[in-house]
């Protein structure tokens, strides 16, 4: 079967459109923080299937009754390989431990060697699913699937080298809309957030520059940043939670911020939160296989409550769950903004 060939599950719904059930916990009596962390994190371990090394950087969705996602793990012979996995609560998953094997119909671009850090996006009537997937080089892979059983790949979205590839949840004007990073063939000691658009979802282009790191002094952003979970739409803009780099003494550091995009033209930033939302300070998140990481890859929002739940990546080791209220984020990226 060719992906232009692919079925679509015989099912009535395909989302999960009722986000009451999203993962909480209320903010810990004392705590002024505008975003906290879950009382029993991580929520995923390092070894929750035999073959890994750790399990990081990944995204969750809502599905059916319950959720879905895509995970990295790196297996113990630290090969990055991504998995499916379920959770009826979206706090207790259950990971497959045989990687996800794409169906394409390139097999040159199929034989992409490791795939890593994913995210997953409800678009129009399927879960597009994008990743670092190193075809000669980092870059960002497309893919997409109905019910996370059978999995189809596209073209790569860009030349190598390229990482954080995030789609926006809707055409914008009529296009396909996705940030992402351009970077090196390293671990990259630069970094900036770009946005482009598509007609289908395989050409590429019309890029604009988003945001630069903060490189006049020394700030929680100064050396990269990336895009994290897919933006969400609210009526102030597109609100995007990304990560930002410091260069210490000791390496790199890795923070969660947020910002505000334009609605219309997201390449233009309304609002930049100056401080980050969380930064590494428990011992999850400065000890493990890459030290001082928070990196968020995924969010869960509930319109009514207005309760968003952040999947993000610590220490590149485990995967930790954190909880904020939109109109308080919001207002604190204003309140706090610094373009």
């Amino acid at each position: 079967m060719t992906i232009q060939q692919a079925i679509k599950p015989k099912k009535t719904e395909f989302v999960n459109n009722n986000l009451s059930n999203i993962p909480w916990e209320e903010r810990p009596i004392g705590c002024k923080d505008v975003v906290w962390r879950y009382s029993n994190n991580p929520v995923i371990p390092r070894d929750l299937i035999p073959s890994s090394n750790s399990i990081f950087n990944s995204a969750v969705v809502p599905y059916e009754n319950g959720f879905a996602g895509v995970f990295r793990a790196d297996t113990i012979e630290r090969n990055m390989r991504l998995h499916r996995g379920f959770s009826k609560d979206g706090i207790n998953f259950e990971l497959y431990d045989e990687p996800i094997k794409f169906i394409c119909d390139e097999p040159e671009i199929a034989r992409f060697v490791e795939g890593y850090d994913p995210r997953v996006c409800w678009l129009e009537d399927r879960y597009y699913i994008t990743w670092c997937n190193r075809y000669h080089g980092p870059t960002i892979g497309v893919g997409y699937t109905y019910d996370f059983e059978k999995f189809y790949q596209l073209e790569n979205a860009f030349l190598p080298f390229n990482r954080n590839g995030v789609l926006f949840p809707r055409k914008i004007n009529g296009k396909y809309m996705m940030l992402s990073r351009p970077s090196d063939n390293g671990h990259t000691p630069f970094g900036d957030i770009f946005c482009s658009q598509s007609p289908d979802m395989i050409h590429w282009g019309r890029h604009r520059h988003v945001m630069a790191p903060k490189k006049d002094k020394l700030t929680w952003e100064c050396t990269k940043i990336g895009p994290g979970p897919v933006p969400i739409e609210t009526s102030y803009g597109w609100l995007l939670i990304y990560h930002g780099v410091l260069t210490s003494c000791n390496g790199f550091v890795y923070s969660m911020g947020a910002a505000i995009l334009d609605i219309d033209n997201p390449w233009k930033v309304l609002y930049r939160c100056k401080t980050y939302i969380l930064n590494p300070r428990t011992i999850y998140e400065c000890v493990g296989d890459v030290s001082n990481v928070v990196f968020p890859c995924a969010t869960l929002y509930n319109a009514d409550t207005k309760r968003i739940a952040i999947y993000y990546g610590c220490a590149d080791t485990v995967t930790g769950l954190a909880f904020c209220y939109i109109d308080e984020l919001i207002e604190y990226i204003i309140s706090n903004s610094q373009l």
